[in-house]
């Protein structure tokens, strides 16, 4: 497992969203950079058809965005 640097900043949940799942998998991809849905599964502990599901989510809300497999935060 490859180590990832902490980021000095401060990183900011967006306003609607409600679950703490959906909190904790964007926080993951923030800190991250960018992430697989199995990247998530296993770091957050989360089963497979949850993340989907949220990833959709905070897709359709433009959060993040998709691309080749690869889930991102999306910049302000």
């Amino acid at each position: 497992m490859a180590a990832h640097a902490l980021q000095d900043e401060d990183v900011s949940v967006p306003a609607d969203l409600e679950s703490g799942r959906a909190k904790l998998v964007y926080l993951y991809l923030a800190v991250r950079g960018e992430a697989t849905a199995d990247d998530v599964c296993s770091a957050l502990h989360i089963d497979k058809g949850s993340v989907l599901t949220i990833t959709g989510t905070l897709r359709e809300r433009g959060h993040i965005r998709q691309r080749n497999g690869r889930y991102g935060v999306v910049s302000a």
